[in-house]
């Protein structure tokens, strides 16, 4: 692996470096962070206090959910003749409700729309930085779906109200040029959105493919037998929020006996590096290693995406977890606050995360030397598909795998 110095590299240098260095992010020295006062902005400044919730706090409850979207699902019953016969004739299923990604046979020639939308709230402090984690959060639903390229792109994103206008000024272009050049790495564009003024400032978008029927993949086909693979480490939201707690002494006192800031600061960049992250490869290798299903992880934690994916199969299976690949240090950081993260339960929200795939047992290994080969980063076997009624569990003691296992001087990874 390449040895770079720790020099501060700026967000201008940081897609240069990044080509630079054949794509591998994992090289990348640390990140210098940002800093309100170089763009004359107020030194306390902090992008996440324009949001009162995040992480699992701005979701609905995934129990509630189901009941809101009862509406939503298409009713045979009720469909018009004409619409009946329509679907009758095509051999493209239609996919919607509950899955990462909308599939939808069009009107052309054997042709399906699969599309996604998604929106959050500031969860990190560096305006460019939550761009790109936004950006990457949008395309990670079509990635799950085996998806790998896209099409198109429409930004949504709130100027806060509480912002004065130079604020808003230094702050906005950040987050859009972060979106863009996220959308860059995907190969894909923005072509419109919709701006609006809102007291928070939720940032999010719309990523659209047309597909033919082997450019995705249902996930709804484990097998007992097949085992689950993770892309990308856990505790992305103990790492923000830990980080946060550096200015607020109250919270901080409750975790300075188990990490120190430097630690914090690490795990900040490193879960910011994990958040902009795209799972494009990883979607590609999903087709290699002929992938039975897989979803992301996001708002519900590692398990309740889980067993959204377990609910879906086909097959009467199971998902058993049994290692937690955790961002270092993250794990005791959860333990010393309670249960108020639930990281050890499945429960912590993470957002951008990895994809939890369903692979058969014999090309998993391959799949995880092929990804850390392409992209420098470790993807690892968490689990296991046995027969049972799609459900999803986490034994009682899972094995904690510190990310990364050493830490390499001058190196984020």
């Amino acid at each position: 692996m390449t040895e770079l110095q720790a020099t501060p590299v700026t967000q201008d240098s940081l897609a240069a470096a990044h080509l630079e260095l054949g794509g591998n992010a994992n090289t990348l020295a640390l990140r210098r962070p940002f800093d309100p006062s170089a763009h004359d902005l107020e030194p306390t400044f902090r992008l996440t206090r324009f949001a009162d919730l995040k992480g699992r706090g701005c979701k609905v409850p995934q129990e509630v959910l189901p009941k809101l979207l009862e509406g939503l699902q298409h009713d045979e019953n009720n469909s018009t003749d004409h619409e009946h016969a329509h679907f009758m004739h095509m051999a493209i299923p239609r996919y919607g409700i509950g899955m990462d990604a909308s599939v939808t046979p069009l009107r052309h020639g054997g042709l399906s729309l699969v599309q996604t939308t998604d929106f959050f709230y500031p969860l990190v402090d560096d305006p460019y930085m939550m761009g790109k984690i936004s950006c990457a959060n949008v395309l990670s639903d079509l990635y799950a779906m085996g998806v790998t390229e896209c099409d198109n792109m429409l930004m949504l994103l709130a100027v806060s109200t509480k912002m004065t206008e130079k604020e808003r000024d230094v702050v906005i272009p950040l987050i859009m040029r972060g979106f863009k050049d996220c959308a860059a790495e995907a190969s894909t564009q923005i072509t419109g959105g919709q701006t609006v003024v809102n007291p928070w400032c939720p940032v999010g978008g719309v990523a659209s493919t047309v597909c033919q029927p082997n450019e995705y993949i249902v996930p709804d086909n484990a097998v007992v037998g097949d085992v689950l693979v993770l892309t990308k480490p856990l505790g992305t939201q103990v790492a923000v929020n830990a980080h946060q707690w550096l200015d607020q002494p109250e919270r901080w006192n409750r975790i300075k006996l188990v990490v120190s800031d430097e630690d914090v600061r690490k795990a900040y960049q490193r879960a910011m590096d994990s958040m902009a992250r795209l799972n494009r490869i990883a979607a590609r290798l999903m087709h290699k290693y002929n992938a039975h299903g897989a979803t992301d992880v996001t708002g519900y934690g590692l398990l309740g995406h889980a067993q959204t994916l377990a609910k879906h199969q086909k097959n009467e299976v199971s998902f058993v977890i049994h290692n937690l690949p955790v961002i270092a240090k993250m794990a005791a950081v959860a333990k010393a606050c309670g249960n108020m993260f639930q990281l050890l339960q499945g429960h912590s929200a993470e957002t951008s995360g990895g994809l939890l795939i369903c692979l058969p047992r014999e090309q998993a290994a391959a799949y995880c030397k092929d990804i850390e080969k392409q992209e420098g980063y470790q993807a690892w076997i968490i689990g296991i598909v046995e027969k049972g009624n799609r459900t999803a569990r986490i034994i009682d003691k899972p094995r904690i795998i510190e990310v990364p296992t050493k830490e390499k001087e001058g190196e984020l990874w």
